[in-house]
């Protein structure tokens, strides 16, 4: 291929500066640990092992009856990862062969809700003729975490066929540091297929973030289907960008309920004078709409899209509030809704001004009443609730004791929140938001929710960090590598313990590399490192040294 004139020089300079820093980054860690997120203790040898190409699941000591698959659908996931859809026709020698994966958990309960043990202890042992490694769990999740980090320990052999591990014997023990490890994403604005959203989770569970954070309703679209409101989807884009109630997503973001708005001409934000309004959010929480304002999913691997029992069991809903101006009411968040944008429709809209004026009220304190209306019916129904922290910079000391507070504009704010004892959930958006192209891998890797919170009954209160993808410039087109691998970076400080990360990323590189081809590999669209954002490669070359 021929280079442009005027740029060769500088192109092989830059090329020849990436695959410096690359090399020098690859000699910063064991170059036998390639896991990603690192666990939170290991050791490991140096042998090699088979896998068996009739390599089983045995459950021997086990509580958990996997009435429902979950585990064995997991596990015949993980078999297909590890051999990265190469055909294993190779010949498997006699001795140093792992026969099988043997999964021992203690608890018969398989219910998913926020706070679910997720440990795991990985032996993989390096003696005798037919070897089982053994995973010992708490729980199927800390299990299903076991099958992701034994997958990343398995490499296809292109010379002998087969699929081996390396660096045996092999002794891990890893749980998360945070138990709230998130990726929002945002529908509103680009309508996103169904296999699309279905690659989205299943890259998740790679770098073992757990929870799905579904910024469903704006003003630009609503493309569900709601039996109970059936004009509600009139708002989507188009009649073919739409999800039936079948297809079990809880994308929406909404306009096209006339009876919500002020006036026809002023749709936001929602009319706080009309008993309607508060009905549809009561509708929405208690079940009788089967989809919530922003839906909170926990996301395992083998988590199916159809699975509305586990999706529903997780009690969190965020119920927004952010980017209000209360003193001239620009910008007041349409709290139903997310909407960012409005103008003062309230003041505008006869009938809402009158009740305002009636009730003693100004904007800003129907701003209040509407948000903490809100929260007390979300509890009413058992819901964790999260506001962005906005709500708490206002009147956070009328917030519900149980909120939590999800930061996003900038540093202090996680310790004000926990220092008065509320919750707190880090995305701020100069290091955590993905729609940043110019927020680089480093960043979100050096990010640190607990910046300045030193007391440990406090540092409890951060119960973890979100990486946030909206949607305003991304599609499917452009998702993937938009996300990936910058998230991967944050996934490791959420889950990996602080003494364990590193305190120069460059450390990290050669690892994180790695991790973003196993993304590749695995069909995931993964961006390279060398760059911001969703960067192209910068020339020709191996997907480790980009």
């Amino acid at each position: 291929m021929l280079m442009e004139k005027g740029n060769g020089g500088r192109g092989v300079a830059l090329l020849l500066g990436f695959l410096a820093f690359f090399a020098l980054a690859f000699g910063g860690e064991d170059e036998g640990v390639s896991v990603w997120p690192m666990p939170k203790s290991e050791s490991h040898g140096s042998q090699t092992l088979s896998l068996s190409k009739d390599f089983k699941l045995t459950t021997r000591g086990s509580n958990y009856p996997d009435g429902s698959g979950l585990l064995k659908e997991a596990f015949w996931r993980m078999v297909d990862v590890v051999q990265v859809n190469h055909i294993v026709d190779g010949r498997v020698p006699s001795s140093m062969v792992l026969a099988g994966l043997n999964v021992a958990i203690s608890s018969a309960d398989d219910v998913l809700n926020f706070g679910v043990d997720e440990s795991y202890k990985l032996d993989v042992p390096a003696v005798g003729g037919l070897i089982y490694a053994n995973v010992e769990a708490q729980t199927v999740y800390g299990a299903l975490h076991a099958l992701e980090t034994f997958s990343q320990l398995c490499h296809f052999n292109f010379d002998e066929r087969i699929v081996e591990l390396h660096s045996a014997p092999w002794s891990i023990f890893d749980e998360p540091r945070f138990p709230y490890r998130g990726l929002l994403i945002d529908t509103s604005r680009h309508y996103l297929p169904l296999p699309v959203m279905k690659v989205v989770i299943d890259s998740m569970t790679y770098s073992k973030l757990n929870v799905l954070h579904w910024h469903i309703v704006d003003e630009q679209s609503f493309p569900l289907e709601i039996p109970s409101f059936p004009r509600l989807w009139f708002g989507s884009y188009s009649y073919s960008e739409r999800y039936t109630v079948a297809n079990a997503l809880e994308i929406v973001q909404g306009v096209g309920y006339p009876d919500l708005w002020p006036s026809s001409d002023c749709n936001q934000p929602l009319d706080v004078s009309k008993e309607f309004t508060f009905e549809v959010i009561e509708g929405i929480l208690s079940g009788k709409i089967h989809f919530l304002v922003d839906i909170i999913v926990s996301v395992f691997y083998a988590l199916s899209m159809k699975d509305f029992s586990k999706i529903f069991n997780f009690k969190f809903v965020h119920l927004g509030g952010d980017e209000v101006n209360t003193s001239k009411f620009e910008h007041l968040l349409l709290l139903l809704t997310g909407l960012d944008t409005a103008d003062s429709c309230w003041s505008d809209t006869p009938h809402v001004k009158e009740w305002l004026n009636k009730h003693g009220m100004t904007e800003s304190d129907g701003y209040k009443y509407f948000v903490l209306r809100a929260q007390k019916i979300a509890i009413s129904h058992g819901y964790e609730v999260i506001n962005w922290e906005e709500t708490f910079d206002n009147f956070g000391k009328q917030l519900s004791p149980e909120t939590v507070v999800h930061n996003w504009l900038g540093d202090g704010v996680a310790e004000k929140v926990v220092a008065m004892g509320l919750r707190c959930i880090v995305s701020n958006q100069d290091k955590w938001y993905l729609d940043h192209l110019d927020a680089t891998w480093e960043g979100f890797y050096m990010n640190e929710p607990l910046t300045n919170i030193t007391i440990p009954e406090q540092q409890k209160r951060v119960i973890g960090g979100e990486v946030c993808m909206w949607g305003e410039q991304i599609d499917a087109s452009d998702i993937e590598q938009t996300i990936w691998p910058r998230a991967a970076a944050a996934a490791e400080r959420l889950w990996t313990p602080i003494e364990k990360l590193a305190s120069d990323p460059t450390l990290v590189t050669g690892r994180l590399a790695q991790f973003r081809c196993l993304l590749n590999q695995r069909g995931i669209a993964a961006a390279p490192l060398a760059g911001p954002g969703r960067a192209p490669p910068v020339g020709p070359g191996s997907c480790l040294k980009q």
